[in-house]
């Protein structure tokens, strides 16, 4: 949710079909953490029907290289994850 938020402020509305899988409460839940964190801030307008907008804060930003650092990661090693988790689960079937 992070790196698409920075992509481009992000319209309430929209989250839905950037998200799909995730429920409207759990990106209402979350979208509030982040907010209540000062990771991005509510910027509600006074329009019919209402718009609201995210963004991230300077704070929010500081995420990035992290980020960045865990997605290349993932993208190295999901491959050896998922055989460890497949030796695993086989260790325990045999138990």
């Amino acid at each position: 949710m992070i790196v698409t938020i920075a992509e481009a402020k992000l319209r309430f509305g929209d989250s839905k079909t950037r998200f799909e899988g995730i429920s409207g409460k759990v990106r209402t839940d979350t979208l509030r953490a982040l907010e209540r964190g000062g990771i991005v801030p509510r910027e509600k307008y006074a329009e019919i029907p209402p718009r609201v907008m995210y963004e991230l804060t300077p704070l929010g930003k500081t995420l990035l290289v992290p980020l960045a650092a865990l997605t290349e990661w993932a993208e190295i090693y999901t491959c050896e994850v998922m055989l460890e988790r497949q030796k695993y689960d086989e260790l325990q079937e045999g138990l």
